[in-house]
């Protein structure tokens, strides 16, 4: 056998390496220079990185605020100090996209950025400065202005336009025509603004803060932007036009106040001016825009600007005149119907003849009623007016002033029918004591002595009055004695008036209607009642006096002024009223008086 041996394997070629300063050395010189230049930036820029850690990028502003090579610590705490005031400036706002709502002028309005919900978040803007990267710094990237930061709390910020909108919103204004003094007067009509709340806070946070500030002017010092924030609105507009107006005034407003209404009302004429007119009538615009009359006729029929002439034009029924013949109550005079416009028909009456042309055309009449008189020949028997209830006379010295002002008194009084129920007043009934009233001057008691007034002497009257009411049995409401003691009336059973402070009323409690007789001679005053008697007997029991204090003396007014005054002492006094029914007592009632002393006043000259 036989065997054979393979070659040996060949060997690999041997290689020659060279070294990295070979290949440094063979390449072209300006490569080189390069390449070591590039070791060099990086190496400081690594040495940087590491010295400057987490630094924010030299040459990064905010608003004009350098917080370049800062720690964020230190950028936050120079953005807080240089820019806080910014963000607490009140922001401007004006209604309207335009910077305009539509009326005129614009309406600029400031909000409190805290209260809108509105503020500046340095931390975040801070940290939207960035930390620039190895690469970055090597490369010399990172930098420059960065905008702020806004933080918006949207339920804050809806809540401050709402009441924005509240004070600023308006609804449509249509065209409308109303009087003055007779004169038409135009509304201009004016578009709705409302504002949009969700699309106005966008707006409130682009418009936050202010506009920056000028350059090289202090952060710190600036100015509200030169222009208000828009705020974006709603609008309705107007249907009605000018020719609505236009058409308005020549058809209805005009025309309407061309010239006075008249009514012709029995022989009276009701005169209803311009004015009047005018202040009863409106043109507001319909549906469509067009502007239709609107006539207050209700309104008018109750303007108490036409109380004179109704006053005038109506004439009071005259009640049948009663009186005693022989203890029975007859009627003397059958007494008269009276007349009285319809007042609510006035209104109803002037609106078909508004806008008729010429005197004649606006001339028309109104309804007028007859009024009956409270008691007539047929019916005051029904009315329980049956027999005499009571009856009282004083007496009074004789005086030019007492015989008129008591004679005017008592004949105002005479004829007056108090229903059941009803109070009786004598200021009411005889009105205020004046010349034009018929009534002159006299003595009368003020400030506890004697001294010339319109009306003296009418207090006679007064206690003639009470005296015929105690006696009747019906409930007095109001009275007042005079102030001391006048010895021509009854103690404690007296009274007096005074106009606007003290008057004499009385309640009909009697069950029947009251008829008062009253009458006056030269020296005496008699008051009756007449109607149903409520008790068999009314009797007066007077106590004595107490209490009774001494009078002192004192010098009166000088000249024609004073008043002389006898003295007289002061005293209490109780007056007892006794119902007597079926011959026994029913009740009684107290009346207790106090008269101070009358002073007696010596007059110049005088004994």
């Amino acid at each position: 056998m036989s065997y054979s041996i393979p070659p040996p394997p060949a060997q690999p070629p041997t290689v020659h390496r060279r070294g990295i300063g070979r290949r440094l050395a063979a390449l072209p010189r300006p490569v080189l220079i390069s390449a070591v230049a590039f070791v060099a930036l990086a190496a400081g820029g690594v040495t940087g990185y590491l010295l400057m850690g987490d630094g924010i990028a030299e040459g990064t502003t905010v608003r004009g605020v350098d917080i370049g090579g800062l720690s964020a610590e230190e950028a936050r705490a120079k953005l807080e100090a240089e820019l806080g005031d910014l963000g607490t400036a009140p922001l401007r706002v004006v209604i309207g996209d335009d910077g305009s709502d539509g009326a005129g002028e614009p309406e600029i309005h400031e909000l409190d950025p805290a209260e809108a919900g509105l503020s500046l978040d340095f931390e975040a803007t801070v940290a939207a400065a960035g930390n620039p990267s190895l690469l970055d710094r090597i490369l010399g990237r990172g930098g420059g202005e960065i905008e702020l930061v806004v933080h918006q709390d949207e339920e804050a910020g809806r809540a401050a336009l709402t009441g924005l909108a509240a004070d600023s919103d308006r609804t449509v204004r249509e065209g409308a025509i109303t009087f003055t003094e007779g004169e038409p007067e135009v509304t201009t009509p004016r578009a709705g603004v409302a504002l949009d709340v969700e699309g106005s806070l966008g707006r409130l946070r682009e418009g936050y803060p202010a506009a920056p500030p000028a350059d090289g002017a202090d952060p710190a010092d600036a100015e509200p932007a030169a222009d208000p924030v828009p705020l974006p609105v709603t609008r309705a507009e107007p249907l009605t036009g000018e020719a609505e107006i236009e058409e308005a005034l020549r058809a209805w407003a005009e025309p309407a106040v061309a010239g006075p209404v008249l009514l012709t009302a029995g022989d009276a004429t009701l005169t209803i001016s311009p004015t009047l007119i005018g202040d009863h009538l409106t043109l507001s615009a319909d549906d469509t825009g067009a502007l239709q009359p609107e006539f207050d006729a209700a309104a008018l029929s109750a303007d108490e600007r036409l109380d004179d002439q109704l006053a005038a034009a109506e004439t009071e029924p005259v009640e049948a005149e009663l009186r005693l013949d022989g203890g029975q109550v007859v009627a003397a005079s059958p007494g008269s119907n009276g007349s009285t416009v319809d007042r609510d028909a006035i209104g109803p009456a002037v609106e078909p003849l508004l806008y008729a042309e010429g005197e004649a055309a606006r001339t028309g009449t109104v309804a007028t009623e007859e009024v009956e008189p409270v008691i007539t020949p047929a019916n005051y028997r029904d009315l329980g007016i049956v027999e005499e209830m009571s009856s009282f006379t004083v007496e009074f010295e004789p005086a030019p002033y007492r015989i008129t002002n008591i004679g005017r008194a008592a004949e105002l009084i005479n004829g007056s029918a108090v229903a059941p129920g009803e109070e009786w007043s004598f200021n009411r009934t005889v009105g205020e004591r004046t010349e034009e009233n018929g009534f002159v001057e006299g003595i009368i008691i003020l400030d506890d002595q004697y001294t010339n007034a319109q009306g003296g002497g009418v207090s006679a009257v007064a206690t003639t009055m009470f005296n015929a009411m105690f006696f009747a049995g019906v409930k007095p409401v109001e009275y007042g004695a005079h102030s001391f003691y006048i010895e021509r009336y009854p103690e404690g059973r007296e009274a007096t008036v005074a106009w606007g402070h003290l008057d004499l009323r009385f309640l009909n409690d009697s069950g029947h209607t009251i008829y008062i007789l009253a009458s006056a001679t030269d020296s005496s005053v008699t008051i009756t009642f007449l109607g149903t008697k409520r008790y068999d007997e009314v009797r007066s029991e007077t106590g004595p006096r107490t209490n009774v204090k001494e009078p002192g003396s004192r010098e009166g007014a000088a000249g024609d002024a004073c008043v002389p005054q006898p003295p007289l002492e002061g005293f209490d006094v109780e007056v007892t009223r006794i119902f007597v029914d079926d011959g026994t007592e029913a009740g009684r009632e107290t009346y207790r008086t106090t008269y101070v002393p009358r002073d007696e006043v010596l007059c110049e000259g005088g004994d």
